[in-house]
């Protein structure tokens, strides 16, 4: 059977059949019974109910035993409590390194039901057709899937960074007129240029105003929430602090708390959902998102978790799943559809235990996930799935001959080095004096410094290689390399010496696309991305074990951050310095600085 968001039939079609069945004037075809509701409009548990499902959709919530019929199917629930399947408001799915489809597994099994994605990362690799790619993939998933449609592709100007897309204000516009899956503009992430009036962001911005779409954001330093919020900017994810997440709910910025692995640049939630502990504001406009996941944490720290989270940090559990289902939906204006168990809602619906664990997920009626395992009518959909055009299969094109590592400066100098430092979303601007020595590994050794290399990889120069140098970033020997460098996704190599980065550049390029590491000239682990350099095309289980392996690697190569916000290192619109294909990028200044001056 096909099993896609279009599997339930719009409401407007069905209303004269879930009258009769919530009149019990018609059989419904499933009711879930036994079973306690958590209610996301009033906050409450509410004890003794039965759910009555027709067409995948919810026709009513009724008392236990009120069902006297023969002909549904029924399922008890044994004193659980059946939740609205979550709503993620933002997440990337090229950041999972897996495709729509093979999202969905890691999805569902969290009860996950809903997402809104943006595939930046795609387009900027491969402009419109790799968006309406990314679209096709989302059609085909068991899963429903929406766009916040790409807004800041490339992140930067030209003279910055070369990247293989550009999403013009026409081409944006073109999206939202011909998916009507492409609800919103995704975030806004040159919140600089957008705060100091620049033509091309405005002219976006106006894109999705002028439709009637809300736009998303992405921004850094309270200092420009006035003028982000002035420009149409009505939600963000990026609230680092509980300060900068009260400015931006009193500038009706809708906030979505971001949850991720503690040991990656991706959990601000403990910090900024202060705003309700301790500032006292209310939690009605707040929800709770993901944002990126590699496969491994898709599995292990899903929307489920995050909520759980949310708990950990004062809220209610009643108010924590509002916020991880409920707040989404509304903030799309899909409350009417998901989010919630009132009647007419889709049946995406989870089976928890007290402490808010999925046991079991429906989708549309259909229970995909049971007793935390995917059942067989999920299983046979994830094995069929879409084909991306070849033409993604072959997205890394370089010269033959890179120079990877800058020249031995022959006199004093002054180094400018990127401190990493945990979480590894900021990157200090350190300068750094080096001293004439005989070799690299002297001033390796005396500062704490490794080679920083960035090589265009869209074919669209003469070769472009920028080189730079991390400050503290660990890595004692070897190489780690990533084609997944946000946000123009360019490859982005560290090492110690060159043989080593070239050996993982040239593994990069065999596949396609990946993320490595390298010791003593070989390849120690690697996690292949041959579908534009961002994904892999198996399932979610197989790429999170090709993770799970990079992950112990790179710890053994001494790597201080994360493999996840390493890949973040290019990305040229988060302070205080970045390193494209064109060179050292300051931020907010957004000018290219020489990696050496005279000392």
């Amino acid at each position: 059977m096909t099993l896609t968001r279009f599997s339930v039939k719009p409401l407007s079609t069905m209303t004269c059949t879930l009258a009769d069945v919530a009149s019990a004037r018609r059989e419904p075809d499933l009711v879930i019974e036994g079973t306690r509701v958590l209610s996301t409009y009033s906050e409450r548990i509410l004890p003794d109910k039965e759910i009555w499902v027709a067409g995948g959709r919810i026709a009513a919530v009724k008392p236990a035993g009120s069902y006297r019929g023969s002909g549904a199917k029924l399922y008890d629930a044994r004193g659980g409590i059946i939740a609205p399947g979550l709503v993620d408001p933002h997440i990337h799915i090229e950041s999972s390194m897996v495709t729509a489809c093979a999202y969905a597994e890691a999805a569902l099994l969290n009860g996950t039901t809903t997402i809104f994605c943006d595939s930046h990362e795609i387009g900027n690799v491969m402009d419109v057709a790799g968006v309406e790619a990314m679209l096709e993939d989302a059609r085909h998933a068991p899963l429903s899937i929406f766009l916040t449609v790409p807004s800041t592709v490339p992140a930067t100007s030209p003279q910055l960074e070369t990247a293989g897309g550009d999403l013009t204000p026409q081409k944006i516009a073109d999206l939202f007129d011909k998916w009507p899956e492409a609800l919103a503009l995704g975030e806004k992430m040159d919140f600089v240029q957008v705060a100091m009036g620049d033509e091309r962001s405005h002219a976006i911005l106006a894109a999705a105003l002028e439709r009637g779409r809300p736009v998303s954001g992405h921004v850094y330093g309270r200092e420009f929430v006035a003028a982000y919020a002035a420009s149409g900017v009505t939600d963000t994810h990026e609230a680092i602090d509980r300060e900068i997440a009260d400015d931006l709910l009193e500038a009706g910025i809708w906030l979505f708390l971001r949850g991720g692995p503690p040991t990656t640049p991706w959990h601000s939630l403990p910090h900024a959902i202060k705003t309700i502990t301790e500032l006292g504001a209310s939690h009605k406009r707040i929800a709770v998102c993901t944002d990126d996941r590699d496969a491994e944490d898709l599995l292990l720290f899903g929307l489920d978790w995050v909520t759980r989270e949310a708990v950990k940090a004062g809220m209610t559990p009643e108010q924590a799943w509002a916020m991880g289902s409920l707040h989404g939906a509304t903030r799309f204006g899909m409350e009417s559809e998901i989010g919630g168990l009132g009647g007419g809602r889709r049946a995406d619906l989870v089976l928890l235990t007290d402490d808010l664990k999925p046991v079991s997920t429906w989708y549309g009626g259909e229970l995909v996930v049971e007793d935390r395992k995917i059942t067989p009518v999920l299983d046979a959909a994830l094995s069929n799935p879409y084909r991306y055009p070849e033409a993604a299969y072959h997205t890394v094109k370089l010269p033959k001959a890179l120079k990877l590592t800058p020249e031995l400066p022959t006199g004093a100098v002054i180094a400018h080095t990127i401190k990493t430092e945990l979480p590894g979303i900021t990157l200090g601007h350190v300068t750094v004096e080096l001293e004439p020595a005989n070799d690299w590994q002297t001033h390796f050794d005396r500062h704490g410094l490794c080679f920083v290399t960035v090589v265009e990889r869209h074919g669209k120069s003469s070769g472009n290689v920028a080189h730079g140098l991390l400050n503290s970033f660990g890595l004692k020997k070897g190489a780690v390399a990533s084609s997944v460098g946000h946000d123009s996704h360019n490859i982005i190599i560290a090492g110690t010496n060159e043989a080593d980065m070239k050996v993982a550049l040239d593994a990069i390029e065999a596949v396609q696309g990946g993320v490595c590491v390298v010791m003593d000239g070989k390849v120690t682990a690697m996690v292949p991305l041959p579908i534009a350099g961002l994904l892999s095309d198996k399932r979610v289980h197989e790429v999170a074990e090709e993770v799970k392996a990079l992950k112990v690697e790179w710890e053994k190569a001494g790597c201080t951050i994360a493999y996840m916000g390493f890949n973040l290192i290019p990305l040229s619109v988060i302070p205080e310095i970045r390193i494209t294909d064109k060179g050292l990028v300051l931020v907010p200044e957004m000018v290219i600085e020489p990696l050496f001056e005279p000392a």
